[in-house]
């Protein structure tokens, strides 16, 4: 095991939470009744472990021990209960991993048995019987770390892919996971560790003249990695997005098509849609997609000034609902124009961008392209008229004119990754100020280390206990 890898388990230990000396196991499947369950071990033994459970199909096979990694078995799982004879628990495959080309980069195992809860349940206890422990959340991608089969930021993405919500979400978390964000770090602090080194160099031979030194390459060189730092930075908000999603409210008078323009988006009938003024009583929600970014949609009860009790508390209901949102689409009924309360609410609270007015009912007769009112987006619910240009409206007010995410540089989604990274940005513009004022070397020095920490921080190079910690909690077991 690496350096790293040592330090780090002594740390990990104090904590009793990881014990990497151990053999430990999980089920890597969600409980519940299923084709198949997947079952992981790893560990320096945990092949020997197993085999003292394994029967081969073929006889005179060798054991589990003896085997080359990436190689699938058939056998069964055995259970001897007292002085009785072993008994077949499931009939099952076994995939073989060898140390160092694994995932944890130890010796391991993947055990494909039968779906059912009471084989998982014994098969599971057989182990620990055996001497596996079992894997605390995201044990076994912490041992790929400690191994650096991973480095942080890749570790991070496995539990993001995990959790994407969306297909570009799955997209983004993968090229985390290839490296993308430890490549781009890397040749920033390539850049940083060069200046380090020119400042170095001077402490080092303080009354020699450098012929090399040259204060303006250098400041074009922080200022470089100023703008890579700054330019990784700007990506978190977008991150986020995709990960996290927005929550977006349909509001308006009674009547105005909210319920169809939420079945219209969900795909489904869900809500109920009347002629029936106040049909909707109180609100709904569901989860879409727009071009990858997850939305929590809600259909609410609409406003009206005549309304009896239970009408008048799901109006306050919206009113909350609104408040919170990241986005309302506001909805006008084309056949009957804009009412005095539809002018309150957007004058009220259609600033800021975080309200798109819709033109419902273009669909209807009488109804012309021309009555649709100025920054409006005219769509028909009902028939899907428009549709494609609300998405567009929608992911254009939830970008706010931020980068694509179709070039395929990194973008990053970790609140610790963005701190780190706002920790190199100040490091590197102290930096920067402390060179153009002709601050003392070993100031400058002081400042480009406290860059390479932060980016040290961010790849897992410089850690601590506490952090991993609360990084790998958030993990499934058996992740």
């Amino acid at each position: 095991m690496n350096g790293r890898g040592k330090s780090l388990i002594l740390s990990l230990m104090d904590t009793n939470s990881f014990y990497p000396q151990d053999s430990i196991a999980a089920l890597a499947t969600p409980w519940g009744e299923s084709a198949l369950a997947v079952i992981r071990v790893s560990g320096a033994h945990s092949l020997r472990l197993l085999d003292s459970l394994f029967r081969p199909a073929c006889p005179g096979m060798p054991t589990l021990v003896d085997l080359p990694g990436h190689t699938l078995h058939h056998g069964a799982i055995m259970a001897v209960e007292g002085e009785g004879q072993p008994e077949i628990v499931d009939e099952v495959l076994v995939g073989v991993y060898r140390g160092p080309k694994s995932f944890t980069g130890e010796d391991g195992a993947e055990i494909f048995c039968h779906g059912s809860p009471v084989i998982i349940r014994r098969v599971l206890v057989l182990l620990t019987e055996a001497g596996f422990r079992f894997a605390g959340p995201g044990e076994f991608t912490l041992r790929a770390f400690l191994n650096r089969k991973l480095d942080l930021t890749q570790a991070e993405a496995v539990n993001e892919v995990v959790r994407a919500k969306s297909d570009r979400a799955r997209a983004i978390a993968l090229n985390r996971l290839s490296g993308a964000i430890e490549h781009k770090i890397d040749q920033i602090k390539q850049a940083v560790l060069r200046l380090s080194a020119a400042v170095e160099l001077g402490l080092d031979y303080p009354e020699d003249e450098i012929e090399d030194s040259d204060p303006a390459a250098a400041e074009q060189e922080a200022s470089l990695c100023q703008e890579e730092l700054e330019r990784l930075l700007a990506t978190y908000r977008i991150g986020k997005l995709y990960q996290e999603g927005i929550s977006v409210v349909l509001a308006g008078r009674t009547n105005s098509g909210k319920s169809t323009l939420f079945n219209r988006m969900l795909r489904e009938d869900r809500a109920i849609v009347s002629e029936v003024h106040g049909t909707t009583r109180d609100y709904l929600e569901a989860v879409v997609s727009i071009d990858g970014v997850p939305i929590k949609l809600y259909d609410t009860a609409g406003y009206r000034d005549q309304a009896d009790s239970i009408e008048a508390e799901g109006m306050r209901r919206t009113d909350s609902i609104v408040a919170a949102a990241d986005l309302v689409l506001y909805l006008v009924d084309a056949e009957e124009g804009m009412a005095l309360q539809d002018k309150e609410f957007l004058n009220d609270r259609g600033q800021a961008g975080r309200t798109i007015p819709v033109w419902n009912k273009i669909d209807a007769r009488g109804v012309g392209q021309a009555s649709n009112p100025s920054g409006f987006v005219a769509i028909s619910a009902k028939e899907g008229k428009g549709f494609a240009e609300l998405s567009r409206r929608i992911i254009e007010s939830v970008l706010d004119g931020a980068a694509s995410v179709d070039s395929g540089e990194p973008i990053i989604d970790s609140l610790r990754q963005k701190r780190l990274l706002e920790r190199a940005c100040r490091g590197i513009e102290d930096f920067r100020r402390g060179l153009k004022g002709a601050q003392p070397l070993d100031v400058l020095a002081v400042d480009l280390k406290e860059v390479l920490d932060a980016l040290g921080e961010i790849t897992g190079e410089v850690t601590s206990q506490d952090i991993l910690n609360q990084i790998f909690s958030d993990f499934c077991v058996g992740k």
